[in-house]
């Protein structure tokens, strides 16, 4: 019965939202939540992780936003300092939501952009992701050559993320069994003091 109440509940929802339409109301959106993963197919598992390290970097605050300041101080490490305003133009064309600052998801949104080829590579941002880009060399080449490769690779896209979750659960595993020897030795030769 839960599911039929939830149901109806949605459809109430809806009609309401519908009829608030034809009145001539203003409707705010309503937003879900979904996975940086699902959402940002393009990168692999691995880059959407080394790019937040590197977004958390400077999120000095922690609150998982990058205010003007942090914008700042982020643009002076990377070695591509900017003006106030070139600073206030940069957080305007990241910050999609218009909250004054950049969200992890819009920092992704502007690496997206810029893998594209669709940032001045002189404009603030363009410097950023620029900074930013990982080194391919080290991650390899996400992208097919050819439009055969390319179609392979989407179709092999579930999978790969399954198979990256497969290696980091590996990956886990390994290491607490090596947490769990390490510990074994300990116990052994602290049984060789206690005798």
């Amino acid at each position: 019965m839960p599911a039929d109440s939830e149901l109806s509940a949605i459809l109430s929802r809806r009609n309401e939202r519908n009829d608030a339409l034809q009145n001539g109301e203003n409707i705010e959106p309503r937003f879900v939540k979904t996975s940086v993963y699902s959402d940002f197919t393009d990168f692999t598992r691995k880059e959407i992780k080394e790019f937040e390290q590197k977004f958390n970097t400077y999120n000095v605050s922690g609150n998982g936003y990058l205010s003007l300041t942090e914008l700042k101080i982020m643009m002076e490490r990377l070695g591509a300092p900017q003006t106030h305003l070139g600073l206030k133009a940069m957080m305007t064309e990241a910050d999609a939501d218009g909250d004054g600052a950049i969200s992890f998801r819009e920092f992704l949104l502007v690496m997206r952009s810029a893998r594209a080829g669709e940032l001045d590579s002189v404009s603030g941002l363009g410097q950023l992701a620029e900074l930013s880009e990982i080194a391919v060399e080290e991650v390899g080449v996400g992208a097919a050559k050819t439009f055969f490769e390319a179609k392979i690779a989407e179709v092999g896209k579930g999978s790969k993320f399954e198979d990256e979750i497969r290696e980091e659960k590996e990956e886990k595993r390994r290491q607490e069994e090596e947490k769990k020897e390490r510990q074994n030795i300990f116990k052994e030769r602290a049984k060789l003091f206690n005798n």
